[in-house]
């Protein structure tokens, strides 16, 4: 089996098509074809149905994209460990994380990661949204809440607390809410997730969580500009503790509506099931977990 071949394969899935992945790759779109045709003889199944438009994997090509990933990983690995030694390690690791965390704590502790293994390469995918790890070809991501696809493997790193904040000049000018029944009066920044805007803000009432509909004037499918407006006194925000920590210490932003706080729901790193990670992933999950375990936010004391 041809390893170059595999590579390719993979990374049509990634590009979405032949032509570009052979660009990528350097290769013509004869010898592009050649090579994939070599490999569906190799397993003896079409990995790929193709138009002229579009490609879609096949289900046995469904099972060759994780199945290529670990070959290459490993293969990867043996390399390093013998070009480079056991005590060093190399490669890409290929990540994504929500981008409001990303900028304000994955980032700095990518820095650090490199710093200690100058043979890494990093290549961050910031994003609010849903990604396909194995069609984007990630080693893992970093999400926030619930998730829907069972399918993927979960490393806790902590509590997402979300809190309802604010600027001091907005509350100033439009009056604090004391209650989540108030908020029909205010004007909330919305976050947009793919084609879904969250409206429905939950809250513990009474020992029980509920939702409260909101509103306002600006919707955003970045975390981190929700951020920026708010701060800039645009109106209130819902967002995690892990974001704007530093606002709340320096008083740019004021949590309020704190003792309807509801239940937290989790951060946590996923990553295909059954995927054999290389070293170099291993120790940077390890990396960020240790720094999450060490870092647990809560709220600044007022008053």
């Amino acid at each position: 089996m041809d390893l170059d071949n595999l590579t390719l394969f993979l990374r049509i899935v990634e590009k979405g098509g032949m032509a570009a992945a052979g660009r990528e790759l350097g290769l013509s779109p004869a010898s592009v074809s050649e090579r994939l045709a070599a490999l569906e003889v190799y397993y003896g199944a079409s990995l790929l149905t193709r138009t002229t438009r579009s490609i879609s994997l096949t289900d046995e090509g469904r099972e060759l994209v994780s199945g290529a990933r670990r070959i290459l990983a490993e293969a990867d690995e043996v390399q390093s460990r013998i070009r480079l030694g056991v005590e060093k390690i190399s490669g890409t690791i290929h990540i994504s994380a929500p981008i409001d965390l990303g900028y304000n704590r994955i980032v700095p502790l990518l820095d650090n990661f490199m710093e200690q293994h100058p043979e890494i390469s990093i290549n961050l995918t910031l994003t609010d949204g849903y990604v396909d790890l194995v069609g984007q070809g990630l080693d893992f991501a970093l999400r926030l809440g619930v998730l829907a696809d069972s399918s993927l493997r979960i490393k806790k790193l902590g509590d997402n607390r979300r809190v309802v904040c604010a600027s001091p000049d907005y509350l100033e000018k439009n009056g604090t809410p004391g209650h989540p029944d108030d908020l029909i009066h205010h004007n909330c920044i919305l976050m947009r997730f793919g084609n879904q805007v969250d409206h429905a803000w939950r809250f513990a009432v009474a020992g029980r969580e509920k939702k409260y509909f909101v509103r306002g004037n600006r919707t955003v499918n970045d975390g981190h500009l929700v951020r920026i407006w708010c701060r800039a006194g645009h109106g209130l925000a819902l967002k995690s503790i892990w974001d704007i920590q530093d606002d709340l210490k320096s008083g740019a932003l004021v949590p309020v509506l704190e003792e309807f706080a509801a239940i937290p729901a989790g951060l946590q790193i996923v990553y295909p099931d059954g995927a054999i990670q290389p070293r170099r992933v291993r120790l940077l999950i390890d990396h960020l977990a240790r720094w999450f375990a060490n870092n647990q936010v809560t709220l600044p004391e007022t008053g």
